[in-house]
């Protein structure tokens, strides 16, 4: 490069940008089907024949490729020319050009004879590590591996670094499954084994049995990372451990699987349609307090013949298709060897020992003097990972001499109240008592009634709790105590940081809490403090804060679930209610449905005394899931009893509300009436707007609209879902935006208004990533497959046809087939074209979500490939 500036040169267009190069002549054919699959992705071709040339060829391409996204280069007998004074031809020099960090696609056409000079810049092409690198015969086969190849790298729009992109090795692995705290140790042996079971394909469950601590919950996560090649279609961890109530464990496997609960068909049937025939594996983590639904397991595999799971328990499910694995503990040296540093080095309890103890005190190691003491300490402890962590976390304090000698003093005397319990889970649970017995006053009241949390919490939760507790006027110190005694583990999630307990150390901090009597004051005090969490982030559910509460109140999902349970055990059944009301429109964005059906029933079997509202909210959100299953005569009822209970107890509001989804429930009725329908939203349409309930305002006309279409009157669709439309963007919703603009957008399409429905689509599409809202995604995918097969884009219409479906069935989600506005378009082109759509329909269904969003997509801003890419 010269020193001389170059004007700018701008590319013929500025979406992804895909710059092709090849000699022009030889390859005019290959040119033009590569062009014609770049445009059917509505990406944009960067070739040299496209552009005005009032600059020299060589300062024009070096423009484009500065420009480019892609490079695709095509190779076949001719090394093209080389101009007077250039050492390469032009066809090497763009490819010398085009920057490292640029992905590169090479296709090489099988030719009888080669240039020798292009065959050897083939040569260097196929050792860079750069480059992607096929032989093709025709144009028509090179069109089609374009299509293709380009899809894969679509993904790539939304991420902030293509180098971070191709570094991480297992995106979607590691977003699900936690990655261990600490180094495994003394596993190799177990890990071997379970992956000789889970390749061998015929055990269907594995259930990984021991007491608590010695190490089930380490060896599942690890098993899975080093597995994941045995399972294509992915897998997923299910952490079980703030999961009590046996009706939520579909609710919670359905969640990790990416399954909404929105009330569309049974969750034990969404997820069977999810897996269907799937590789997966799924960990179910902690299931002894939910095991006797292990058989939903069993009807789980049945209908799902690909799907493995992989369960830690501390006792045997007992069902059919389970192999049972038992997990033992470290490692010890020989009780007959001599205690020697030899001996020590070659026990993997001891090396666990060494290894945490030096994480707490940095210059421990084990040596001649004391490693006596640390088998010893190890044999008394009978190799369980975590009474030997514990152990090690107080060498701070003090020697393994000493720490020996209190364990020789504490163990068999704090034993004795558990002696119905196994050897091991005596050991486990006197080592826990130890190691408490070794906290001040304070700390160990602290770690009990820590126990009333969910899996993890904020500080600003522990002080809330704990302000009228004697720990509280210095939390921060007590629970730092906590930490450094291995009782409390701390981590950084989403940017701030969060605390957790071990299950057994929750369970056994509850426990103590029982015992000690203040149980329901720490859990009311506990629901205290999430009720006013909730109405301070309710309000922001509707209106312009939408996508940060949502955020926020996806953070603390386990403890909402403990406030809850909290609230139904303490008999506060009024507040139970209204906890659940008001969080109705993040149940639904977020897909929460099931689990507060669960505490409903336990707050209607109760048995105790309950206001008219209550009873209200408990009929409405116990009969939601059959406003979609199984809308009946009977639901409209139960949904009628509902309104009349909110009328009757003064909540008129709610009540307007309630007999929205009762309208909504008689559309979907085979012999609807019309008026009847038509009457119950005019009238609530009426009520919502003297409450300013403009987020229940936009839902009742979008039914309207709906009513609208399905009694083929056109003026009235058009004007209930512009009514909707113009109502969301007042109130700057996004979630009712994206619910109104779908149904207007399909809407407008079935009309022949599509340059209104494409612009529609896009929005809703780019509000459902903000709010991650799969639902609206999906819808809006399947809007710009309606439009590209409309367009005749083949190939691009079968891919994103492809990309929904696949979501649908991973997601569960439902959908009205008289709405699914892209089928017929989709099958009038796979009419005139079925190759090409049949080939995007291959790529489509191995697309990501985010894969599928940069599809439809592909002039997406930076917030919105952040968001993307984070989903």
């Amino acid at each position: 490069m010269t020193g001389v500036e170059h004007p700018v040169i701008r590319t013929p267009d500025q979406r992804i940008r895909v710059f092709v190069s090849s000699t022009l002549r030889e390859l005019a054919e290959e040119r033009r089907a590569v062009r014609e699959a770049v445009e059917r992705m509505r990406l944009a071709p960067v070739m040299f024949e496209l552009g005005a040339r009032p600059h020299p060829p060589r300062s024009l391409y070096r423009s484009y490729l500065e420009q480019s996204d892609v490079f695709v280069g095509i190779y076949g007998a001719s090394y093209g020319w080389v101009a007077p004074g250039e050492e390469v031809s032009g066809l090497e020099d763009e490819y010398n050009l085009a920057p490292r960090s640029m992905p590169k696609l090479i296709y090489v056409k099988d030719v009888p004879d080669r240039d020798e000079k292009l065959a050897e810049l083939i040569a260097r092409i196929q050792a860079d590590d750069t480059a992607a690198y096929l032989h093709f015969e025709t144009a028509e086969e090179l069109g089609e591996r374009v299509a293709a190849d380009l899809a894969t790298l679509l993904a790539e729009r939304f991420d902030e670094s293509r180098a971070d992109a191709a570094a991480s090795a297992e995106p979607d692995l590691a977003a699900r499954v936690p990655a261990p705290y600490t180094t495994t140790i003394g596993r190799d042996g177990e890990l071997a084994e379970l992956r000789a079971l889970l390749a061998g394909g015929e055990h269907r469950v594995v259930s990984l049995i021991g007491p608590g601590g010695i190490g089930k919950s380490r060896l599942a996560i690890v098993a899975a990372h080093a597995n994941a090649d045995l399972f294509p279609d992915g897998v997923y961890f299910v952490p079980l451990e703030g999961v009590l109530e046996p009706g939520l464990l579909l609710p919670t496997i359905a969640y990790v699987l990416g399954i909404r609960d929105t009330g569309a068909d049974s969750l034990e049937e969404r997820i069977a349609q999810s897996l269907d025939d799937r590789r997966v594996l799924i960990v179910l983590d902690n299931f002894e307090q939910i095991v006797d639904e292990a058989p939903v397991l069993v009807r789980l595999y049945t209908l799902a013949p690909n799907a493995c799971f992989l369960v830690t328990s501390r006792t045997i499910l007992r069902i059919r298709g389970e192999r049972v694995f038992d997990v033992d503990t470290l490692g010890l040296p020989p009780a007959d060897a001599p205690a020697t540093l030899a001996q020590a080095r070659s026990s993997a309890a001891c090396v666990l020992f060494a290894e945490r103890a030096a994480a707490v005190k940095p210059d421990f190691e084990l040596t001649e003097a004391n490693a006596s003491d640390v088998i010893e300490i190890c044999r008394r402890l009978d190799g369980l990972p975590l009474a030997i962590e514990l152990a090690a976390a107080k060498v701070r304090l003090l020697p393994p001499a000493d720490i020996a000698t209190r364990l020789g003093r504490a163990l068999p005397l704090l034993s004795a109240p558990v002696r119905d319990l196994p050897d091991r889970h005596r050991t486990m649970r006197a080592t826990i008592d130890w190691s408490v017995g070794l906290l001040a006053e304070d700390q160990r009241e602290m770690l009990e009634d820590l126990g009333v949390f969910g899996a993890r919490f904020t500080l600003d939760a522990v002080e809330a709790v704990g302000a009228s507790r004697p720990w509280g006027d210095h939390a921060i110190e007590t629970l730092a105590a906590l930490i450094d005694a291995s009782l409390v583990r701390q981590m950084d999630q989403d940017g701030r940081s969060v605390f957790s307990l071990l299950a057994i150390v929750r369970e056994y901090a509850l426990e103590a809490l029982e015992k000690r009597g203040d149980a329901d004051e720490l859990k009311i005090a506990h629901a205290e403090h999430y009720l006013g969490l909730v109405k301070r982030v309710a309000p922001r559910l509707r209106g312009p804060g939408q996508v940060d509460a949502v955020t926020e109140l996806g953070l603390e999902v386990p403890n909402l679930r403990a406030a809850a349970r909290h609230l139904v055990q303490t008999g506060r059944l009024e507040e139970a209610a209204d906890f659940a009301w008001s969080l109705i429109v993040y149940w639904w964005i977020s897909g929460y449905f099931a689990d507060v059906r669960v505490w409903m029933l336990e707050l209607l079997a109760s048995g105790r005394p309950m206001s008219d509202r209550a009873r209200a909210i408990a009929a409405f959100f116990t009969t939601w899931a059959e406003m979609w299953q199984q809308p009946s005569v009977e639901v409209v009822s139960t949904l009628g009893e509902s309104a009349r209970l909110f009328a009757e107890s003064g909540d008129d509001h709610a009540a307007a509300m309630v007999q929205t989804a009762r309208a909504t429930t008689r559309l979907q009725f085979p012999d609807l009436d019309p008026e009847v329908a038509r009457a119950e939203l005019d009238d609530a349409v009426v009520r919502l707007q003297r409450f300013g309930d403009r987020w229940s305002e936009s839902l009742a006309e979008v039914a309207l609209g709906q009513l609208g279409v399905v009694c083929q009157d056109i003026a009235a669709a058009t004007g209930h879902f512009d009514r909707a439309v113009q109502i969301a963007d007042e109130a700057d919703d996004a979630f009712t935006r994206i619910v109104a603009g779908n149904n207007r957008a399909r809407f407008r399409f079935l009309i022949g208004m599509r340059d209104e429905c494409e612009e529609e689509f896009l929005l809703t599409l780019r509000l459902s990533i903000l709010l991650r809202f799969v639902d609206g995604a999906t819808y809006g995918i399947e809007g710009m497959c309606a439009l590209a097969a409309a367009r005749g884009e083949a190939w691009r219409a079968g891919a994103l046809a492809g990309a929904a479906a696949t979501i649908r069935q991973t997601t569960g989600i439902f959908d009205i087939e008289e709405f699914a506005v892209h089928r017929q378009p989709l099958a009038a082109i796979r009419a005139a074209d079925p190759d090409a759509v049949a080939a995007g329909e291959r790529a489509g269904r191995d697309m990501s979500l985010a894969e599928a969003i940069a599809l439809a997509l592909p002039d997406a801003d930076a917030e919105t490939r952040r968001s993307a890419a984070a989903w």
